[in-house]
């Protein structure tokens, strides 16, 4: 009766721990449940990891750029506009920084210290800002400094836009596409909001 009773416990033991394991030797699914319940709702492409690589400096620049505008706008429909980058983007990067870490893929350096003209010129990089259009936006204010953020936020945002629609084409992970699909709608509506102010419709 007790080698019974011991073989039975011992059986449900083994399937209890194989329950726990769920079959992820990595432990990551116990460790971060949420992460590896994402990543495993669908599988991701090159162009995922690029489109990710690639905004996440762009959504930094941005960031930067609309910091800047608390203390040297002058215009409180600037200064609106900047709040909201601010508060849509930085969250953003740390979703793209999230995916860039479950795949074991880089994550880009944080923005502050970096060189910018070095980036500019990189794949997928469209609308960056180099060092010397950053500079003269750190030392304009008032109406200089709106008009000079209003005009490179608008290239800024359209360099988004284009590489949020080539994600929406060729990406594979749907959790990203639908990210682009929004960075699309939304910075489209705030360059045609930019243009407004800057007299452009």
């Amino acid at each position: 009766m007790r080698t019974t009773r011991f073989a039975a416990l011992t059986v449900s033991a083994v399937f209890a721990l194989a329950a726990c394991g769920g079959g992820d030797d990595s432990g990551s699914a116990a460790s971060s449940p949420s992460v590896s319940a994402e990543t495993s709702a669908g599988a991701h492409n090159a162009q995922d990891v690029s489109f990710a690589q690639g905004m996440i400096p762009h959504h930094q620049q941005a960031v930067e750029m609309a910091e800047l505008a608390d203390g040297r706008a002058a215009s409180a429909q600037v200064k609106d506009l900047a709040a909201r980058v601010e508060k849509a983007q930085g969250p953003e990067i740390t979703t793209m920084t999230g995916w860039l870490k479950a795949w074991d893929e880089k994550v880009p350096e944080s923005m502050p210290g970096m060189d910018h003209s070095g980036m500019a010129g990189m794949d997928g990089m469209a609308g960056m800002m180099d060092s010397a259009d950053m500079g003269k936006l750190k030392k304009a204010s008032g109406k200089d400094f709106d008009s000079m953020f209003l005009t490179m936020m608008v290239e800024h945002h359209e360099g988004a836009v284009e590489m949020a629609t080539t994600e929406k084409a060729k990406g594979e992970y749907k959790t990203a596409t639908a990210l682009a699909g929004d960075i699309v709608t939304a910075q489209n509506a705030e360059i045609s909001e930019m243009k407004k102010l800057l007299g452009e419709n």
